[in-house]
């Protein structure tokens, strides 16, 4: 008997991946193979690999690659400053490439034909998804079921697993469309599809609390980096993805790190959520923190726009593309002396600073200091307006002459 030909699954154990073992049973008759891939979603692993099996999956792999993300996707943005319409901290745009490599990776092991996922047709995460893939594995096949299949909403789904028996392990009354790994978790849906209306936090948070409900009182802690990279947090030497773990837990506490955003998405649509990231908002401030004190003027300016387009390459699904690897060797070439720890106190939503120090500071004090020291000499000063203005001035000039001939 002639072996099927198999499909790989990318399966978190929600709704969609659990309708998607039998859907693609039934309509390519595919031995279907899951993948979860774990980048620090937590308890949301719990009971997978039963549910995959007793829904028609052949098998499951979870792949843990928690600190291959922080450390080859995360920390490259933490460098750059990588932040998407001033607010996004790229949460799940910075997991999906992980997510596709991961993918291909047991297709080619597994010999599979084609790699399914559960992105709508609506969202970024099929741009990024299939993008990865056809940048890793130019010949498999894509199934986006979203696309092409006749359910239109959770309730065609909740219906359907009714017809198939299909046991959720899960409530299925409404609840926010959700995003969760080490960095972020993000929020989507209900009153949030209304600009006009309050988001419900109460309701909603799982990695913090509002301002609001925060101590009174204050936590300073202390984060050190080495060449960009965060290498200790209040004096304790550990790997990233330890530091954002604590973090994680320190801002939330504080209630640090809630966006409310109304985005623009790649398919040309706005769409609002929000976006919980505690531990990468006080990271990314601390790193900000950080290089005001190295960097010179040029470059810092530069590394900003650098910066901006790093967030927008990301974000669009971009990161297998000789454009992401030359602004990240621009972005690591400004690392080089991004050495020093910064102190920071956390308050009500608010990341304080409480100093900042490093060897390679170009902060000099007998420059900067209102007393006159040896390296600045104030009457200087006039030489440097008088050229640094006299374009200004040669122009203002002009204009008086026309004006007067005019008279």
């Amino acid at each position: 008997m002639k072996e099927k030909e198999k499909v790989i699954l990318a399966y978190s154990g929600g709704l969609d991946t659990s309708v998607l073992i039998p859907w693609l049973k039934e309509n390519y008759d595919y031995e279907v193979v899951c993948v979860c891939i774990d980048v620090g979603q937590g308890n949301e692993l719990d009971g997978l690999e039963e549910r995959a099996i007793s829904t028609g999956a052949s098998k499951l792999y979870i792949e843990h690659v928690v600190d291959e993300f922080c450390d080859d996707y995360i920390l490259p943005c933490i460098k750059a400053g990588a932040v998407y319409e001033h607010k996004y901290l790229l949460g799940t745009a910075m997991a999906r490439p992980l997510i596709a490599k991961i993918l291909v990776d047991i297709a080619k092991k597994e010999g599979a034909v084609a790699i399914c996922h559960g992105a709508t047709g609506k969202g970024n995460d099929q741009v990024r998804f299939e993008l990865g893939i056809k940048a890793l594995a130019p010949t498999l096949k894509i199934i986006a079921p979203w696309r092409i299949w006749d359910m239109k909403s959770r309730e065609d789904e909740l219906e359907y697993c009714q017809r198939h028996d299909i046991k959720l392990p899960f409530k299925a009354d409404n609840s926010y469309s959700r995003d969760r790994n080490i960095w972020h978790i993000s929020h989507e849906g209900l009153e949030l599809e209304d600009p006009a209306a309050a988001p419900n936090f109460d309701h909603m948070l799982v990695l913090g609390q509002t301002p609001e409900k925060a101590p009174d009182e204050a936590e300073t802690i202390s984060i050190k980096f080495e060449a960009g990279k965060p290498v200790a947090l209040n004096g304790k030497e550990m790997k990233l993805s330890d530091i954002i773990t604590e973090l994680n837990k320190l801002g939330g506490k504080h209630g640090i790190g809630i966006a409310d955003i109304v985005e623009n998405r790649m398919v040309g649509m706005k769409s609002r959520g929000v976006y919980e990231t505690p531990g990468g908002t006080i990271l990314m401030e601390a790193h900000d923190q950080l290089e005001e004190l190295i960097l010179d003027k040029e470059t810092l300016a530069m590394k900003k726009d650098v910066g901006n387009k790093f967030a927008d390459i990301v974000y669009s699904a971009k990161w297998f593309s000789p454009l992401r690897e030359a602004c990240q060797a621009f972005v690591e070439s400004t690392q080089k002396y991004v050495t020093g720890e910064c102190k920071l106190k956390l308050y009500k939503g608010n990341i304080i600073k409480q100093g900042t120090t490093s060897p390679y500071s170009m902060y000099n004090e007998s420059i900067a200091s209102f007393t006159t020291g040896d390296l600045y000499n104030h009457h200087d000063a006039e030489g440097f307006i008088n050229l640094y203005g006299l374009s200004t001035m040669v122009r203002a000039m002009k204009m008086h002459e026309i004006s007067q001939n005019k008279d």
